[in-house]
Parts: C-alpha cells; sequence; structure tokens
C-alpha cells in the first residue's frame, strides 16, 4: 500500500468502519426484536418477513453477521497499520492498533448497539435487504462455520436446531399483561388478567354458600311458595323438599310468570315441579375455566356444586363467572346490599365474616391466605380452635383483628387493619 494515497486509505478505513458498525447493529438489533411483535407485523410487513425468515436459522445469520464483521475489523486494522506507517514510518503499528480499537469500540461496537438495542426493528429491517444476499454470497463459508459451531453446541447437549419455544406461561402472560397497563385501559386489563386468573379460582369460591341459598321448599304451603316466587329477586329458585339436599329442580323466573298468569288454582306443588328443569350438579373445585366451557356445553347457566358425599354446598351460575372477568355488572337487590366490606373513619376496615377471602382481598389491597378457608370467618375460627364467648383481637399474618359482633356459631363482623411489623415489639427469647 505504498503508492495508495492518504485520502484513499483514510476513505477505506471509514468505510470499513462503517460496515463492522453496520454487523455490530444487525447482531443486536436481530437478536433484541420482539418475537411476538414480529409475527403480528409479518402479515403486512416485508421487511418482518424478512427479519423472521432469517431468525429460522439463528446459527447461520450470527454466522453471516460475525463472517462479515471480523472481515471489516481485520481489514480495518490493515489499513490503519498501513496508514501509521505512511504517517510515522515503521514501528508505529502498534499505536494504530490502540487508536483504533478506541475507534472501533465507540463508532462501531457500543454506539451501533445500543441504537440497535433501543430501536431493533429500525435497524433489523433495513438490515435484512444486505444480510439476506449476504448469506446466500458467503453461503460455503457460512455453512462451514456454522457445522463446526454446532458440533461443539451438541457437546454441551443443546441441539442447535431446535427453535426457541416462544410460548409463555400463564405467568409471564400475566407479567405482559401488568408490563401494558400504558397501552391498553384499566378496565381491559383487568379483564385479561381476571382471564388468566380463572384457572386457579374454583367454583367454591364464588359460590353462594348452601345457607345462604334462597330457594322453594315444597313443604311449605301454596301461600309461602306464592309469595316466595312473586317477592324474589333472583331469576332461578331450586326446588327442594325439606332439605336443599333433595332438590328436585330448578325453577326459572319465566315459568313462575306461566304460573301466575293461571290464576290461583294453576298453583300446585305438582305445577311447580313440573315447570322446573332438571338440576344440574357440578364437583366443587371445579376450575371456573373449565365450568365456563361445561355451561356453554350442556347449555346451562346454573349448577348446584356438590361434595365428595353428594352433599350440595352451594350455587353458582354463569353470571358469577362472568362477574369474575368483567366486575359486577347486575343491578338486583342482592347486589344492593350492604357491602360486606366498608372502610371506617379511623382507616381500618369493617368486614363482614360471611365475605370470602379472595372479596376481602379484592376489596382492601390484602393477601390474606386464600388456600384453606373460603370466608374470613373459617379462617379466623381455624385460628382461634374455638368460637369465643366475647369479643377478641387476634392476627392473621400482617394483619389485625378485633370482633364487633359474633354469635354462639360464627364470627358476625371484625374491625380489620394491616399492622407495620418493623413497628412491632420484638419478642424476648
Amino acid at each position: 500500500m505504498d503508492d495508495t494515497p492518504l485520502w484513499l486509505l483514510f476513505s477505506l478505513l471509514a468505510f470499513l468502519l462503517l460496515c463492522s458498525a453496520f454487523f455490530s447493529s444487525s447482531e443486536t438489533g436481530m437478536m433484541a426484536i420482539n418475537r411476538y411483535r414480529l409475527k403480528h407485523m409479518q402479515n403486512t410487513h416485508r421487511g418482518a418477513r424478512r427479519v423472521a425468515k432469517l431468525l429460522k436459522r439463528p446459527d447461520r445469520l450470527i454466522g453471516v453477521i460475525l463472517i462479515g464483521n471480523n472481515l471489516a475489523n481485520n481489514f480495518a486494522a490493515i489499513v490503519a497499520a498501513a496508514i501509521a506507517i505512511k504517517l510515522y514510518g515503521q514501528g508505529s503499528e502498534f499505536y494504530a492498533g490502540i487508536v483504533l480499537t478506541i475507534v472501533m469500540l465507540i463508532f462501531a461496537e457500543v454506539t451501533p448497539k445500543t441504537i440497535a438495542a433501543l430501536h431493533p426493528e429500525r435497524v433489523a429491517f433495513p438490515a435484512s435487504l444486505v444480510l439476506q444476499p449476504l448469506l446466500f454470497l458467503f453461503k460455503g463459508a457460512v455453512y462451514a462455520v456454522s457445522y463446526v459451531s454446532n458440533s461443539l453446541v451438541r457437546l454441551f447437549g443443546v441441539d442447535p436446531h431446535k427453535g426457541m419455544d416462544d410460548a409463555l406461561s400463564k405467568d409471564e402472560l400475566r407479567t405482559v399483561v401488568d408490563a401494558s397497563g400504558h397501552h391498553i385501559s384499566g378496565d381491559h386489563q383487568g379483564m385479561l388478567l381476571s382471564i388468566l386468573e380463572l384457572e386457579d379460582v374454583t367454583v367454591d369460591d364464588i359460590m353462594v354458600p348452601r345457607n345462604e341459598i334462597v330457594g322453594l321448599n315444597l313443604e311449605d304451603d301454596i301461600k309461602k311458595l306464592t309469595d316466595d316466587m312473586v317477592n324474589s329477586s333472583f331469576t332461578r329458585l331450586p326446588v327442594y323438599e325439606g332439605d336443599v339436599n333433595n332438590v328436585v329442580g330448578i325453577l326459572h323466573i319465566r315459568k313462575v310468570s306461566r304460573l301466575l298468569r293461571g290464576g290461583a288454582d294453576a298453583i300446585t306443588k305438582e305445577a311447580i315441579k313440573r315447570f322446573a328443569f332438571e338440576p344440574y350438579f357440578v364437583p366443587e373445585n371445579t376450575p371456573l375455566h373449565t365450568q365456563l366451557v361445561n355451561f356453554r356445553t350442556v347449555k346451562r347457566r346454573c349448577a348446584l356444586v356438590v361434595d365428595e358425599y353428594g352433599e350440595v354446598q352451594g350455587l353458582v351460575t354463569l353470571e358469577d363467572i362472568l362477574e369474575e372477568i368483567v366486575g359486577d355488572f347486575t343491578t338486583n337487590e342482592a347486589d344492593e346490599a350492604e357491602e360486606d366490606v366498608t372502610i371506617d373513619k379511623d382507616g381500618s376496615f369493617i368486614i363482614d365474616c360471611s365475605a370470602t377471602i379472595r372479596d376481602i382481598n379484592k376489596a382492601t389491597g390484602w393477601d390474606l391466605p386464600t388456600d384453606g378457608p373460603k370466608t374470613l370467618n373459617g379462617l379466623a375460627l381455624e385460628l382461634l380452635e374455638s368460637i369465643p364467648e366475647g369479643n377478641v383481637g387476634f392476627d392473621i399474618g400482617k394483619y389485625r383483628f378485633e370482633t364487633i359482633s359474633l354469635d354462639e356459631k360464627r364470627l358476625i363482623k371484625v374491625r380489620g387493619l394491616q399492622i407495620n411489623m418493623d413497628q412491632l415489639p420484638l419478642l424476648e427469647s
């Protein structure tokens, strides 16, 4: 290169630095691109399709990038040495190497890689226009390098041809939805999170417990049965004989209207039985997502929840499951009743002990344990191991409760608040 003019050497060096920066940014952009966004864009963007095709064989993609990068870097070192010798004579190559290393580190590595990491699509899509023909041009060298590197990879028990598993777990999906809060509304985000939680929630978590089931007892007289049907705020009423375990059917409010139109003489116990449709039973611990599918399959909207002994434990409806997803949306009397959790002036919560732990956690933002008893009354009695004779205080983890009212069978209302664990006195050993 003795006869090569300096301006040409500097131009060649600048070109090689640009090539090195291109390959460095291409590598980072290709690897940093969002795979799910890429899949979404493949239908409308040619660049996305090119990148997706290149990423099907990451070993070959990385091979062509590194071959190009190393060629650019090595030729840049040769040209830099030639420039140094021309300017300062023999022995200056060492200093030229130091200067070139600093220049390449800043302008051909850190800066382009940073830009590509922040804007992978802007870099990867146009870069694919160059990388595709280069992959064809250097096919022999790329395949040879890939063969050797894949052989080494197999020594570590890794299959180089096995594609990346892009499937997300439920927890990862939840994280994605949480992280996308600024792109979707709070309501939509809550619905998506609720759908993901359906698998963790069972029918006995949301059912109307047995002692709160409103139905028609055929052992009552006709007048009471008529009053119960007329005054009911529910659309479906279990019909049973003496005990809810002896259920004979479910009566829909539309059938009640037909009964009432027939006059007082038409309302008989046999008529009620005739108009009631066959009860539908589901086992407790059935996940909500499974029960949602079951409701659609059997074309039903109401089911009685039974335990392993066939005892009725509660009642669950399709609306209950939908409310787990979209939140409360009905306006009947049951929904207009007093809230189970209310906040007091001092910041504590007044809680109905028949409320479920899940509802309490939602209303307060707490994390009371949900893997045991379903209601606060059950959780408290499990801790106390007996029904207290008078008002007592107790702690459940970092939450402190004081009973407000109780009877001989259960706790009725409590006051609860979260305590600061750091401020609690240490127990002396």
